[in-house]
C-alpha cells in the first residue's frame, strides 16, 4: 500500500523520533541519581525535541491520508469490494495476522505497565495512593478517548492511516519517561492513552474486513486472547529485566522501539479494500485485492456488489436500529468488564490481606492464572465451532457466577485457600474470555462504515469501566470482598440479558448478511410485538 506523499511522512517519522531522542541525554545524566529526575529543570534540547514531535506527526499525517480529491473518485462509488469469503488463507494474510498481533501487544503493554511504573514513581515523586491513583485514572481516561477518537478517524480516513498516526503519536509520547515533574508525567500519560487507545479497535476492525468469513471468528478471537497475553508478558518481562538497571523511567521510554516496530513493517499493512471500494477508490481496492486472493488470476476471487450511500459514521447512529441493542450489550459488557480487571481484581489482594489470608495473597492470583490459561483456548473453539454471540454471553454469566461465588463464600465464612483459587481462575478465565471476544465481535457486528468508530466505543467502554473501578477502589467502596463482588455482579448479569436480546450469530457469515441478518432479527421482534 503506497503513500501519497512518502517523504511527508518518512520526514514526520524522523523528526518525531529525533523529538524522542533529545530527551535521552537528560535521562543518561541521571543515571549516577539513579535516573531520578524529579525536580531537574527541562534543557532547551528537551523543549526543542517537545516541539518537534507535534510537527512531525502532521507532516506524517499529511504523507498516509488520503487526498480528500481521491475519495468518490469512481463514477459508481457504491461497490463493495472485497475477496472470496472461501479461498483458503494465506502467506499475505499470516503476514497481516503477525503485524496487527505486535500493534495489539503494544495497545496492551501500556495500561499493564501502569501497575509496574506506579512504586518507583510514587517514590520519587513522593506520592501517596491517591495522587498515585489519580495517574491511573488520566492515562485509563485518555485511552477512552483515544479508542473513540481513532475509531472514527478509521472510518473517516482509513484503518491503515490511523493505525500508522496512533502509533507515531505513541511513538512521541516515550517522552514520558524523561518528565522531570509529575504533571508533565500526567500530561504525557493522558496523550500516551489517547495514541495506544486507538490501536486495538483499528487492527480488529482492519482484520475483519480482510480476512475470510470462515476463518475470520477464531482469528479475531485469537488475536485478542493471544495479544492481551503477549502484552501483559512484555509489560512484565520488561519491568523485570529493565527496570532494576534504569529505573522506572525506561518502561515508558520502550515506547520508541515498541512503537518504530509498527512503522517499520507498515508495507505488511495494507488498507482494508472494504473501506477502499465504500470511499470510491475501486482501483486500489483491486490492487490490495490481488495480494489475499491467493491465486494467479486474482479476478476470480474477488468479489463485488452494492454497498449503499451511508454518508459519515457519527456514534449516535450507533445507537440507532438495528444496532440499538447490540451496542448497549456490548458497552456494558465492556463497562462491566473493566470493573472487574480494574476494581475487583486490583483490590482482591488488599481484600485477603484484611480477611486474614496475607501468607497467600501473592500466589494466589499467578496460580489462578496458570489453571486459567487453557480458557482462551477454549474461547476460539466455542466461538468458532459452536456460536459468537452465545459464547459472549456465557463467558459474561460465568465471570458474574464466579462473582456470585466470591461473595457467598466471603459471607458465610467459607473461604479457603482451595475455593479463593477455583473461584479467582474462573474469574480470570471468564473475564480474558469476555476481553478477547468482545471487541472482536463488534468488528463483525457494525457495517463498513461504522466499524471502526463502533469498535472504537466498545474498546472504550471497557476502559471507562477501568476508570469506574479505579475510582472506586481509591474511595475505598471495593475494600469489602462481599459487597464488591455483588455490586460488580449485577451489570455483568445485565450486560448478558442485553446480549442474549439484542446479538446474533455471526460465525461463519459474511460481513454484508451479518447486517441481513441483524436486521432481519429486528423486524422480526417487531413483528411479534
Amino acid at each position: 500500500m503506497r503513500f501519497y506523499h512518502p517523504l511527508a511522512f518518512w520526514f514526520g517519522c524522523a523528526g518525531i523520533t529525533l523529538g524522542v531522542l533529545s530527551h535521552i541525554p537528560m535521562f543518561l545524566h541521571a543515571a549516577p541519581m539513579g535516573y531520578q529526575m524529579a525536580g531537574m529543570p527541562m534543557s532547551t534540547t528537551m523543549l526543542v525535541g517537545m516541539a518537534l514531535i507535534p510537527l512531525g506527526l502532521l507532516c506524517s499525517a499529511y504523507g498516509v491520508v488520503p487526498r480528500v480529491s481521491e475519495l468518490r473518485q469512481q463514477s459508481d462509488p457504491h461497490l463493495q469490494f472485497h475477496v472470496a469469503d472461501q479461498v483458503p488463507l494465506n502467506a499475505e494474510h499470516w503476514k497481516l495476522v503477525m503485524v496487527l498481533m505486535i500493534a495489539v501487544t503494544v495497545d496492551v503493554m501500556k495500561p499493564a505497565t501502569l501497575g509496574f511504573v506506579m512504586p518507583g514513581m510514587s517514590i520519587e515523586y513522593d506520592l501517596n495512593s491517591q495522587s498515585a491513583g489519580v495517574l491511573a485514572v488520566v492515562a485509563l481516561t485518555g485511552t477512552t478517548l483515544g479508542s473513540i477518537f481513532w475509531g472514527m478517524a478509521a472510518d473517516r480516513f482509513g484503518r491503515r492511516a490511523a493505525i500508522l498516526l496512533s502509533a507515531l503519536m505513541f511513538i512521541g509520547t516515550a517522552i514520558c519517561g524523561a518528565m522531570p515533574s509529575y504533571s508533565w508525567n500526567l500530561a504525557m500519560c493522558f496523550l500516551m492513552g489517547l495514541s495506544a487507545g486507538g490501536l486495538l479497535p483499528i487492527t480488529f476492525a482492519l482484520m475483519a474486513e480482510s480476512v475470510p468469513a470462515r476463518h475470520r471468528g477464531w482469528l479475531l478471537v485469537a488475536l485478542g486472547g493471544l495479544g492481551t497475553t503477549a502484552g501483559y508478558l512484555a509489560a512484565a518481562g520488561s519491568a523485570t529485566l529493565l527496570e532494576p538497571l534504569f529505573s522506572w523511567r525506561i518502561l515508558w521510554l520502550l515506547g520508541l522501539p515498541t512503537g518504530m516496530i509498527v512503522i517499520l513493517l507498515n508495507r505488511y499493512i495494507p488498507e482494508s479494500p472494504r473501506y477502499l471500494a465504500s470511499r470510491g477508490m475501486t482501483r486500489e481496492a483491486r490492487q490490495v485485492l490481488t495480494r489475499f486472493s491467493g491465486a494467479q488470476h486474482s479476478e476470480q476471487n474477488v468479489v463485488v456488489e452494492p454497498e449503499p450511500d451511508t454518508g459519515h459514521a457519527t456514534l449516535k447512529d450507533l445507537f440507532r436500529a438495528p444496532y440499538t441493542g447490540i451496542t448497549w450489550g456490548l458497552t456494558t459488557a465492556g463497562i462491566a468488564w473493566g470493573l472487574v480487571n480494574f476494581g475487583f481484581l486490583l483490590w482482591l489482594p488488599t481484600n485477603l490481606y484484611s480477611l486474614g489470608l496475607a501468607e497467600h495473597a501473592n500466589s494466589l492470583v499467578a496460580k489462578s492464572a496458570f489453571f486459567a490459561l487453557p480458557g482462551v483456548a477454549l474461547v476460539i473453539w466455542l466461538y468458532h465451532h459452536w456460536s459468537s454471540i452465545g459464547t459472549l454471553t456465557l463467558f459474561t454469566s460465568l465471570t458474574a457466577a464466579a462473582l456470585g461465588v466470591f461473595a457467598l463464600s466471603a459471607a458465610m465464612g467459607w473461604l479457603t485457600v482451595e475455593i479463593l483459587t477455583a473461584c479467582t481462575a474462573l474469574l480470570l478465565m471468564s473475564a480474558s474470555g469476555i476481553i478477547a471476544m468482545l471487541i472482536p465481535y463488534a468488528s463483525e457486528i457494525y457495517p463498513v462504515h461504522l466499524r471502526g468508530t463502533g469498535s472504537g466505543l466498545v474498546a472504550a467502554s471497557s476502559k471507562l469501566g477501568g476508570i469506574a473501578g479505579t475510582l472506586l477502589g481509591v474511595a475505598g467502596l471495593l475494600d469489602f470482598l462481599s459487597w464488591s463482588a455483588l455490586v460488580i455482579a449485577a451489570p455483568l448479569l445485565l450486560a448478558a440479558a442485553l446480549l442474549f436480546i439484542g446479538g446474533i450469530d455471526t460465525r461463519g457469515l459474511r460481513l454484508e448478511d451479518v447486517q441481513h441478518a441483524l436486521t432481519a432479527k429486528r423486524r422480526r421482534s417487531q413483528t411479534y410485538r
